[in-house]
Parts: structure tokens; sequence; C-alpha cells
């Protein structure tokens, strides 16, 4: 039991499973507004939520899976990621590309439980979210594909509730995906150098570190931009308002903690303050709405 106990702890760093944070709040936002106007019965909503949550953890499982699987060689190579669970020989190749196959198959067979629209459109879905570990071989784009990828997660929430495409979750999502790549770029000053020499392609690589914490800047307020709108499109009103605010704080203060000369603060503004965002505004959304939410359990499951 123990060694099993283990096995599931290597496998958890891995993937850093606490960082499905980062996204999860954003699905969850996404399922509380297609929730409020839902026509969907209590047992219906309940296994679609279940179902939400199984996918953005084994869509992301996957995806961390396979980016270690793809990425092990480099990673042994760069001081920073060389005690890596691969590089370092507590996980093989072989589990690693198991564990990566497992969770592909889980969120594919979930979409399908949900309906079929979801179904396909988990395929290419997959091919983004794996095929982001190649890209920074060839793109110093890379930082959008992961924000892309990651990104998804809203709109696939809101077809999973509805079944239609509609402004209101693309907005979400393409905020996320600017927020995403703003931080992933300032994540990716740390390997600036070894980039180079390793012939990888990155943002901070390509144009240098304050080039790059300049586009992370304007990527961060390209999101803040989206998110704004896509309250007005989701008619969010003063609360979440002030919550977006908070967010925007938070997004100064990360960028007032990295600086060209000093990026020892950049773990901090990538894991605490970036953690926190979806949250504050997944919180947001929740007060704002909260009168509606409340109506429309009365409605579904009284």
């Amino acid at each position: 039991m123990s060694s099993i106990l283990q096995k599931f702890n290597d496998y958890g760093k891995m993937v850093k499973f606490s960082h499905t944070l980062f996204a999860l709040p954003f699905a969850l936002l996404s399922f509380v507004l297609s929730f409020i106007d839902t026509t969907l019965t209590k047992n219906q909503l309940l296994i679609n939520l279940f179902l939400i949550l199984v996918c953005m953890v084994s869509a992301r499982n996957a995806a961390m899976g396979f980016n270690r699987l793809v990425d092990a060689d480099i990673d042994a190579k760069n001081e920073r990621t060389k005690l890596r669970e691969i590089p370092s020989g507590v996980l093989s190749k072989k589990s690693v590309l198991g564990f990566t196959i497992f969770f592909s198959l889980i969120f594919v067979v979930a979409t399908y439980f949900i309906n079929f629209k979801c179904f396909l459109l988990s395929f290419p879905t997959l091919v983004i979210v794996l095929g982001y570990s190649y890209t920074k071989r060839f793109t110093w784009l890379c930082h959008y594909i992961l924000g892309f990828g990651i990104g998804i997660a809203p709109t696939g929430a809101w077809i999973s509730m509805k079944n239609e495409f509609d402004l209101i979750p693309v907005l979400w999502s393409f905020g996320l995906m600017f927020h995403i790549a703003g931080f992933d770029i300032l994540y990716s000053t740390q390997d600036t150098t070894f980039d180079k020499s390793s012939g990888l392609y990155s943002i901070p690589s390509r144009f240098g570190v304050s080039n790059a914490l300049l586009i992370a800047r304007i990527s961060h307020i390209v999101a803040f931009l989206l998110l704004s709108l896509a309250g007005v499109e989701a008619r969010l009103g003063i609360i979440y308002a002030v919550f977006l605010i908070c967010v925007g704080i938070l997004f100064i203060v990360e960028h007032n903690l990295v600086n060209p000369k000093d990026l020892s603060k950049v773990p901090i503004a990538f894991f605490h303050i970036n953690a926190s965002i979806s949250s504050i505004l997944l919180l947001g959304v929740v007060v704002d709405k909260w009168n509606e939410i409340y109506q429309t359990i009365g409605r579904v499951f009284i």
C-alpha cells in the first residue's frame, strides 16, 4: 500500500496536480453562467458537473504526462528541470506513456457521455493540448498555443451544458488564453540562456528578457480587457467589476515582482498570484449572480 501511495504521489508531482486550479475555476464559472437558465434536470446537472471535472483533470493529466515524456531528454540537460520524475529515474518513459494514454482515453470517453458535439471536439482538443509540447521546437508563439489549449476549458464547459457555442464562453476562453500566455512568458524567463543554447524557441530567448516582460505585460492587459468584455456580455454588474479590479491589481503586483535583473521571484508570481486570479473571478461571478443562482437551485433541486 505504501508503494502504491508513493507511486500516486510521484505521478501527482509530475503533472503538478495542484496547478489544475489555474483553469478549473474558469470552467466552473462558465458552468455557473450556463446553469442559471438551464433546462436540464437535477440528475443531468450533477452528471454534467461530474463529467466536466473528469474532463478537466484527465485532459490536463494527459497533457502534462505527454509534455514530460516528450521533453524528458531536454529536461535532463536543464539544471532547473533535471530532477523531474523521468530524468531522475523516479518514473520510466514507458509508465508515463501508459499514464498519458490512459487519461487521454478517459477524456474522450467522458465527452462521449456529455453530448456528441463534445465527443467530436475532444479529438482536436487532444491534438492541441498534446501537440503544444512540440511547439517550443519551432515557434516562439508556444506560450499562446499553451494558453489556447488551457483556454478551451470555459467553452468546453459551456458546450457541455448547452450543446452550442456562444460569445460569452469564447471571451472567457480568450481571456484565459492571454492570462496563461502572459505568466508562461514570465515563467520561461528562467530558461532564457538554456533555450538559446539548446535551439529552443520562446519569447525570452527570441526577444530578450526585457522585451519578454513587456510582451507579458501587454498580454495581461489584453486578458484584462477580454475578461471585462466577458463580464459585460454575461451581464455581470458592479460586484464582478470589484473582483475584476482585484485581479487587475494582482496583475500589477505580479509584474512588479519580476524585473530583468532579478528573476528570483518568478516562482512566487507564477504559483501564488496566478493561482488566485481564476478563483477570484469565479467568486466574483458567483457573488454577482447569486440571486439568479439561488433561484435556479430552488427551481431545479427543490
